[in-house]
């Protein structure tokens, strides 16, 4: 099959699904990193409930970034397998 045929468009969507999915997981820590801080630090965080809800968005944020490191695993395997059945 030629490279500019029905499946070379599907393959590079992948390719840039992936290279998009990498740059974000690049990038997303960083970012993360940079505007993250100590929810134990917070006044008032007895009353309001301002602790729990910075800790939460925390574990949110990372639990994200997990999940999108498994969903660039799951298209670089499709990928693969889609390259791999072209030849």
């Amino acid at each position: 099959m030629a490279a500019g045929g029905a499946g070379g468009g599907t393959v590079m969507a992948l390719a840039a699904s992936f290279i998009g999915i990498a740059i974000l997981l690049g990038i997303g820590p960083q970012i993360l990193g940079n505007t993250s801080f100590v929810c134990t630090g917070l006044s008032g965080n007895a009353t309001s409930g301002w602790q729990e809800t910075c800790t939460q968005v925390e574990t949110d944020a990372s639990n994200a970034f997990s999940l999108m490191l498994v969903v660039m695993i799951v298209i670089a395997a499709v990928t693969v397998l889609f390259v791999v059945r072209l030849l």
